[in-house]
């Protein structure tokens, strides 16, 4: 891509990834790039894998970032910045996003190729590196093609039908890699995560490089304190990821069986729906704050509406747990509605974000059973989420066929709600996107985007 040619290897930061200070990462371009490809050492090797975490979060927590403009788009939320009218303009008003807008239309491009590219560098150099073991070169390399999964994730979910470029290991000046289909970067993001798999099981049991603490706590020691992400159950996010794909590539068998390997759960003894990995955040010096509880961002009053009701009339805890009343009501010129509703889940600057959590693995398990017409087992699930997770009554009745689907809709609605654009995703890939206009401020209809635009520098480079 034209501006991967002026990226510089984003591994340079010294930042203490969310807050741990073990997670520094010096500056890799002293000496400089090329000594990094051509003659990398074991201690910059490190760095640059633990590098990529901090690289696949960017633009995760702007108030224009991943989780607020999919929100906005899906009609979780809605952003009010009377500094910048493009929130409203052309997030909701525009017969079409700008492919010009490097903050809007023209986002959650450059930032994934960037991290896709540092993680190809970092691949490129094992091959090169001394005093780093093959387990070791194994398990990095299993980590890094799982991360450039999630940055094309982030690109397809965002571009859609437009495609994008996967070909994309190249040296800076060669050919552009040609742009694909939506399925052929699904199949490629599905063929990372299983190449992935087969590195890791080489991996040996710990990695040699410290991870954020987003996924300290993904398994509790016999002492009960949390313990670091073990080689084994990363290979079980990384089944957990792949089944996320196999959902939307309609694999549906697939997906059963890569959630076996996953850590989903549904024990009851110890049903933990927020196991899972973050994305972490601090306010510590150099690092990245959350910024997704800023004044700006406000959440969308039909969710009370929406709601089912707990057995003492309160909305369903899922509404209690993440949204709450704002500290200073928004308006919108020409609506009536006051939003006065701000989100709760990340109320401080170190809010983790979900990478993918215990409580979506359920309910893509659901979906799967829904799919393949076992509508009992997929009931179960349905059923399991409602009354642990949002404290509201059992459906005593099998739902079949678009019951079952909507019944699973709602409850991906709030169970998965302002954690990563699922929503918007969801009314796409089941072709209900108009239905969102129900979901409209009181007084305005607004548009419904299908997809982010290829930004326009991309395109030129293209002719």
């Amino acid at each position: 891509m034209k501006n991967m040619k002026k990226v510089v290897l984003a591994l340079c930061a010294t930042v203490g990834l969310g807050g741990c200070g073990d997670l520094t990462v010096p500056d890799l371009n002293n000496p400089s790039i090329e000594s990094f490809q051509e003659t990398p050492t074991r201690t910059a090797v490190l760095n640059a894998a633990t590098g990529l975490l901090i690289g696949t979060r960017a633009g995760m927590t702007n108030q224009n970032g991943y989780v607020a403009l999919l929100g906005v788009l899906g009609r979780e939320g809605i952003v009010l910045d009377s500094a910048d009218p493009r929130y409203i303009g052309e997030m909701l008003q525009g017969s079409a996003l700008n492919a010009g807008s490097p903050a809007f239309g023209g986002n959650f491009w450059n930032a994934p190729y960037a991290n896709i590219r540092n993680a190809n560098t970092l691949l490129n150099a094992l091959e090169k590196v001394d005093g780093v073991s093959e387990a070791e070169k194994s398990a990095i390399r299993g980590f890094a093609k799982t991360i450039q999964a999630l940055d094309f994730l982030v690109i397809v979910n965002t571009h859609d039908t437009n495609g994008a470029p996967i070909d994309v290991n190249r040296p800076f000046g060669s050919e552009l890699a040609p742009i694909v289909s939506k399925d052929e970067v699904l199949a490629h993001i599905a063929q990372l995560l299983d190449e992935a798999k087969t590195d890791l099981q080489g991996g040996g049991t710990a990695f040699p490089f410290p991870l954020s603490k987003g996924f300290t706590n993904f398994e509790l020691g016999p002492d009960g304190k949390p313990f670091d992400m073990t080689v084994r159950n990363f290979i079980k996010v990384n089944r957990a990821l792949k089944a996320r794909v196999d959902v939307y590539r309609e694999h549906w068998d697939e997906t059963l069986a890569d959630l076996e390997q996953s850590f989903i759960t549904t024990s009851p003894v110890s049903l933990n729906l927020n196991l899972g990995v973050y994305h972490s955040f601090s306010a510590g010096s150099g690092d990245v704050k959350n910024t997704l509880n800023g004044p700006n961002i406000f959440a969308n009053p039909i969710l009370l509406a929406d709601a089912d009701k707990q057995l003492d009339g309160q909305n369903d805890a899922r509404v209690l747990r993440k949204v709450k009343a704002a500290k200073n009501p928004g308006e919108l010129p020409g609506v009536i509605t006051k939003f006065s509703l701000a989100f709760k889940q990340y109320e401080a600057d170190d809010s983790p974000i979900p990478i993918i959590r215990n409580e979506e693995l359920i309910l893509l398990r659901a979906e799967a059973h829904i799919r393949l017409e076992q509508y009992e087992a997929a009931m179960e699930d349905l059923n399991l989420i409602r009354t642990y997770s949002g404290n509201v009554a059992a459906i005593p009745e099998v739902l079949t066929g678009e019951g079952a689907t909507n019944e699973l809709l709602k409850q991906r609605r709030y169970s998965l709600l302002f954690e990563g654009g699922h929503r918007w995703i969801d009314m796409r890939r089941y072709g209900k996107l108009e239905e969102l206009h129900r979901e409209d401020p009181e007084g305005m209809q607004f548009n419904v985007h299908l997809r982010f635009p290829i930004p326009n520098t991309e395109m030129d480079a293209r002719q």
